[in-house]
């Protein structure tokens, strides 16, 4: 998923294109790191490794779910459905579960410039089969000129 965002990054950023990382360490405690370094650290060495830095802001770790979900993703949620309805508690490290939750890490959310959501795709989506709506958000016939992709 990193080299995706980075690939649409590098493609749509001089567009109006802001890609905004937030790693959560609440499905399986999959994002361990103490603060961005160390969680950059893991992306550069071991996921996906090889040298590996993104193209786009990385932000500290925070909780996408639960009693302690930031305000932000609160408010994506608010606004789109689920992509799946299903959960495995074993895997997830967070309370209450409820259905409109994010299923997983790298779920994604097209916000268009003015806020408005509008899409929402599942951890498992390839970041590059939303270029049709990343362009549809960017085009000039839109109105807007800028969006973001949060994931």
């Amino acid at each position: 998923m990193y080299t995706g965002m980075n690939a649409l990054n590098s493609k749509y950023s001089g567009r109006g294109l802001v890609i905004l990382g937030f790693p959560s360490n609440i499905f399986l405690k999959q994002e361990p790191g103490a603060n961005a370094t160390e969680i950059l650290n893991g992306v550069k060495y071991v996921r996906p490794g090889g040298g590996f830095v993104p193209n786009f802001q990385l932000f500290e770790k925070i909780d996408v779910n639960g009693n302690k979900e930031h305000k932000l993703y609160t408010y994506l949620k608010s606004y789109c459905p689920p992509t799946q309805t299903e959960f495995n508690p074993s895997i997830l490290f967070y309370t209450p579960i409820k259905a409109n939750d994010i299923q997983w890490n790298f779920e994604k959310f097209l916000v268009g410039p003015d806020g408005r959501i509008l899409k929402r795709a599942g951890p498992g989506v390839d970041p590059a089969t939303m270029e049709v709506d990343i362009e549809s958000a960017l085009s000039p016939a839109s109105g807007d000129s800028g969006g973001a992709l949060l994931g």
